[in-house]
């Protein structure tokens, strides 16, 4: 079947040479039925619409937690740009998507193909630069990262290929110790890193996957190029419902008993996204961090505790002293523009940070009390991380950890804070927004040109509807979690997540690999869930398809393409820097893993379409988003961008680390800059 359906495909491909024109979606869905494939009305194109048509997710029990919306957003924001959130007291959310929600550094952004496996999934990492070494500054001639002496002809000679992945730098590789009362810089110890390095001087290290732009992500069902953020987010990490020891603590009142409880909030991948890289040790965190940490680490100071017995003859509230982020003043580093279209109202400038002086009051602001409220501690022993129980007063042996409630609970907090705040980041007003909304003139004759071949063409059966993406969460509610690929075989796949074969199934398993959690590591792919019998246990429901043939390794989540004339590079590895590269490599037929067998229908677009096509791409991009005007508005940033020096040398610290280079992102207010931030590369 697979040679017939080849051939078929070989077949369209000419015919779509004479034609000039493309494969048409007719043709696509033809060819598929000639194959013996099923076509139900699934396959049938999405259409297009205003994304004003299209209702913000948000899950249905923001009730049970939120006392005030409005600041809850307000903490959401200062907390996503807050460099004090980083252990280095530098690395905030918007170090990587503070440039139209992602990234346009260039300098110190390669990372090798540390994601490599072997053929039975055991690691093996390649930790090999090939286009250029740490603190490498990249350039135009680097791309695409698969050079083809050819770019229309997928078979022509391949003039170089690399692993290679443009992503985001990060943290140096270093060990938590402690939070330091006060400090917006935790106590760490530095660690060898024989990958990111010069001359054996540490260089920031760069995450193993591209970054995607935050802007919009909230339509999405899951969130991560694998999908590891779940709908469902459990109020602790990234994983939702396959987390079953996921636990908060609730108290009714200040004087109730805390109580464990789980949490779900549906429709909430942006949260369950939002706490994981304060953990990474590759974005933000010294490894093994916790968010408790991150908060406020109680400590017990016994003398205090008697004296206040002494005085008063009741047992004492414990004290809060104070190690991270309850204590700070918010964004305390930075200034806020005082016409921030969300935080002007607590702006010190020219002064830093915020009127609010401390993280512990926006939460309460923000937070109903039974989430905050309790004085009793969470104790957690030190052998056994798993075992908890509440107590009034520490363990003075040493060999527990104790928190209070809202030390606890921090991982809610920074979730759903952060949540909403990205919530508000929606790009509606783009020409595609304009012209879907009766007014014509909004896209040129090129682009409308370009909108008949993105329909046409196959576009838009990944990247369709107001989202322009098939993850979104309208899209999974309409044809449920799982849906059958055209591809041999019909395999099952998880709705809005394709193989399109940028890189080698073994390069990045993508959505393949396994979530990691232990005891129980499961494949992260939903489709295989259904595949083991393991879908209804983890999900509490049953698959919406009988699982069969199933499609997950090198399978990564359709991101959504408003803005994408912004956002370059381009695909989960970042390997393509301009949109003709990317409309080239659909052109060919994509899968330049495996150059003999096209994953799509060759395309063999003329050049004259190519550029219809992208001058199409880029009126979807919203010009709020350009000019950063609110909602897109924000606080002052200094981004690490590399360190002085090159590939060869850089100035060491005197702690064994490259001196950072700091770029400063000026504040902006609700009004936007005069004029825009250069794309990447540009």
């Amino acid at each position: 079947m697979a040679a017939v359906l080849a051939r078929l495909i070989d077949l369209a491909s000419r015919l779509s040479r004479k034609m000039k024109s493309g494969v048409t979606i007719a043709a696509f869905v033809a060819i598929a039925v000639l194959a013996g494939h099923t076509v139900s009305a699934q396959v049938l194109p999405p259409t297009l619409s205003s994304l004003k048509t299209v209702a913000i997710p948000e899950p249905d029990n923001y009730g049970e937690f939120i006392k005030d919306k409005s600041k809850a957003i307000a903490l959401g924001k200062a907390l996503f740009w807050d460099m004090q959130v980083g252990s280095d007291g530098k690395m905030s959310c918007a170090t990587c998507h503070f440039h139209a929600g992602a990234d346009n550094r260039a300098k110190n952004q390669l990372s090798p193909g540390i994601l490599r496996v072997n053929a039975d999934k055991s690691p093996n990492p390649d930790n090999t630069f090939n286009i250029g070494q740490p603190n490498y500054t990249l350039n135009p001639g680097d791309y695409p990262f698969h050079k083809l002496e050819d770019p229309n002809n997928r078979l022509s000679t391949v003039q170089s290929d690399s692993n290679d992945i443009a992503s985001s730098q990060g943290v140096f590789n270093s060990k938590f110790v402690a939070a330091v009362p006060g400090s917006p810089e935790d106590t760490v110890t530095q660690l060898d890193d024989p990958v990111f390095n010069v001359g054996g001087i540490e260089t920031r290290r760069v995450e193993p996957r591209n970054t995607p732009t935050v802007f919009n992500a909230v339509y999405n069902f899951r969130n991560f190029w694998d999908g590891r953020a779940q709908n469902i987010f459990n109020g602790v990490d990234p994983f939702g419902t396959r987390n079953p020891n996921a636990k908060l603590y609730k108290a009714a009142t200040l004087l109730s008993p805390l109580q464990a409880v789980s949490v779900k909030l549906k429709n909430s991948s942006l949260a369950s996204q939002a706490v994981g890289p304060p953990l990474s040790a590759f974005e933000m965190s010294a490894d093994g961090r916790t968010f408790q940490d991150i908060g406020d680490k109680f400590e017990f100071n016994l003398l205090d505790n008697i004296l206040n017995i002494v005085k008063s003859g009741k047992l004492p509230l414990p004290r809060e002293l104070g190690k991270k982020l309850l204590p700070l003043r918010p964004l305390g580093k930075q200034i806020v523009h005082p016409e921030d279209s969300v935080l002007g109202q607590y702006s010190r400038a020219p002064e830093k940070g915020l009127t609010t002086l401390t993280y512990g009051q926006m939460i309460k602001a923000a937070f109903k009390p039974e989430w905050w409220q309790s004085t009793q501690l969470i104790q957690v022993d030190k052998a056994d991380g798993n075992s908890r129980k509440v107590v009034l007063l520490p363990d003075l042996s040493n060999s527990t950890e104790e928190y209070t409630q809202i030390e606890y609970n921090w991982s809610l907090f920074f979730g759903l804070a952060i949540q909403l705040y990205e919530s508000t980041l929606v790009s509606d007003n783009a020409p595609i927004d304009k012209f879907l909304e009766g007014n014509t003139s909004a896209l040129t004759a090129q682009q409308q040109q370009g909108l008949t071949l993105f329909k046409n063409s196959g576009c838009i059966f990944c990247h369709g509807g107001a989202e322009f993406t098939a993850a979104s969460v309208r899209n999974v509610q309409n044809r449920g979690r799982l849906t059958r690929s055209p591809a041999p075989g019909n395999p099952i796949e998880d709705t809005g997540f394709f193989k399109i074969g940028v890189t080698p199934d073994l390069e990045d398993e993508g959505v393949g690999a396994d979530d990691g959690l232990q005891p129980v590591s499961r494949p992260l792919s939903e489709a295989r869930l259904a595949q083991q019998g393991k879908f209804q246990e983890v999900f509490g429901e049953a698959p919406n398809i009988t699982p069969g043939l199933v499609e997950a390794d090198g399978v990564f989540k359709a991101p959504g393409l408003r803005n994408v004339d912004m956002t370059a590079p381009y695909m989960h590895n970042g390997g393509m820097l301009t949109l003709r590269q990317v409309v080239d490599f659909y052109s060919r037929g994509a899968a330049d893993d495996t150059p003999n067998t096209p994953r799509l229908p060759v395309l063999n677009l003329s050049d004259e379409n190519k550029e219809a096509l992208v001058a199409f791409l880029k009126a979807l991009t919203d010009e709020r988003v350009r000019y950063d005007k609110a909602p897109f508005d924000h606080p002052q940033l200094f981004i690490p961008n590399g360190h002085p020096g090159n590939q060869t040398s850089v100035t060491n610290d005197g702690t064994g680390k490259a001196t950072d280079a700091l770029v400063e992102i000026p504040s902006v207010g609700r009004n936007g800059r005069s004029s825009p931030s250069p794309n990447f590369l540009e």
